[in-house]
């Protein structure tokens, strides 16, 4: 009977400690679950390490567009250098400024700056992805996709959209209402994958819509590794047209400047 007793509390004993120990585990998976405060601020960390680092670069750009206007089709396939440019701005902080040369278009070479009809969209490579961040807290809605700890390696998900247009400062980086989603790689909360929707975009005179995806992903420059987008694709439409693209990005190099000093009787080549 004594050894029964003993086995009982034995089992007793061992059953506290494995209940402990899923409770100690649990909670340690949950500490370990970042919270949507904790996720902006990472990535406004991010954003800020990439605006004081990211140096001058260029990039293949390859661009296929199309486009339908009253039954009309048409389109383009465009092949340009697209650059990033760190320039001092009035704040006495360096912007980015975006560009391109364009090369051919449709395999002819190009006569003018043009990218086959429509309108690429502007600022993945410097400010969209402050759309998801603290600076911009006060100009979207948040919203954390609930995260299951057994699926910790799977990407986070973040949607956001615009606070109403009474609400919005000139520090918003969108004036008109938008709604969209990053995913997000949870290893170096880097965003992997932007996409928006505006439902009232202005295209021309006309009023339509506006559909962009980007997706991220990570490029060596001058040593250091930077998320860069590798594609992005558009579309527009209106009652009478509709306008797409879809650009991809490669063989990315820093933009190296270099220079020769001259002596005082060598006259520079023109």
């Amino acid at each position: 009977m004594r050894y029964r007793q003993l086995d009982k509390k034995r089992c007793i004993a061992v059953a506290v400690l494995i209940g402990m120990g899923v409770w100690l585990c649990a909670r340690a998976i949950a500490q370990n679950v970042p919270t949507l405060g904790e996720i902006l601020q990472r990535l406004q960390e991010n954003l800020n390490q990439y605006d004081s680092a990211v140096p001058s670069f260029f990039c293949d750009e390859h661009v296929v567009t199309s486009a339908r206007r009253r039954g009309d089709r048409g389109g383009a396939v465009t092949d340009s250098t697209f650059l990033v440019k760190r320039i001092p701005g009035s704040d006495d902080k360096m912007n980015l400024q975006e560009s391109r040369e364009v090369k051919t278009v449709s395999g002819k070479p190009a006569t003018a700056d043009s990218i086959g009809g429509g309108f690429l969209i502007e600022g993945a490579f410097s400010n969209d992805l402050a759309l998801v961040s603290l600076s911009q807290q006060a100009c979207m809605d948040y919203s954390l996709k609930s995260i299951n700890p057994d699926h910790s390696k799977d990407p986070i998900l973040v949607e956001f959209a615009s606070v109403a247009a009474g609400e919005r400062s000139p520090a918003c980086l969108m004036q008109e209402d938008v709604s969209g989603s990053v995913l997000i790689d949870p290893e170096t909360t880097q965003v992997t994958r932007m996409q928006f929707h505006a439902p009232h975009h202005i295209i021309g005179k006309e009023m339509g819509s506006l559909d962009v995806t980007v997706e991220y992903a990570p490029v060596e420059l001058d040593g250091k590794s930077f998320w860069l987008p590798k594609s992005i694709s558009e579309r527009m439409a209106d009652s009478l047209f509709s306008w797409t693209y879809v650009a991809t990005y490669l063989n990315y190099h820093k933009m190296e400047v270099t220079s020769r000093i001259l002596p005082f009787e060598e006259t520079p080549a023109p």
